[in-house]
């Protein structure tokens, strides 16, 4: 399975930008599709942006539509969340995730593969 490192988190004030890097390892990384998912304190972790294999296609959670980008770039061997007009309700812990298959899903049972996490913290 493919090994993955986060980084790039930190703490900003609302309306201001992040953008979370996942390093992976493993030649697989191409043929899979890639996440991102949060989760916040005493709440289930949830989805945020997905990416197929290609980079052809993305998905998003309703909550980040508009603001937050996912980008990969398999020749680098990494996937991306570019994160605009943060809000205070999108502090979690961050984690990258690599798929199972090439399509991209927003289930985590779709993903076999995660990061130890990130942390974003956005203050008002």
């Amino acid at each position: 399975q493919v090994q993955l490192v986060e980084s790039g988190g930190g703490l900003v004030q609302a309306g201001g930008s992040l953008r979370l890097s996942c390093a992976a390892s493993g030649r697989t990384f191409s043929n899979v599709a890639m996440g991102w998912f949060r989760q916040a304190p005493g709440k289930e972790r949830e989805f945020v942006a997905a990416i197929n294999w290609s980079g052809g296609s993305t998905l998003y959670a309703d909550s980040v539509k508009g603001r937050f980008t996912i980008s990969r770039v398999n020749a680098k061997n990494t996937v991306y969340l570019q994160m605009n007009s943060l809000k205070p309700e999108d502090t979690a812990v961050y984690y990258c995730a690599a798929g199972k298959v090439r399509v991209a899903y927003t289930a985590l049972s779709t993903y076999g593969s995660w990061g130890q996490g990130t942390q974003v913290t956005v203050s008002s």
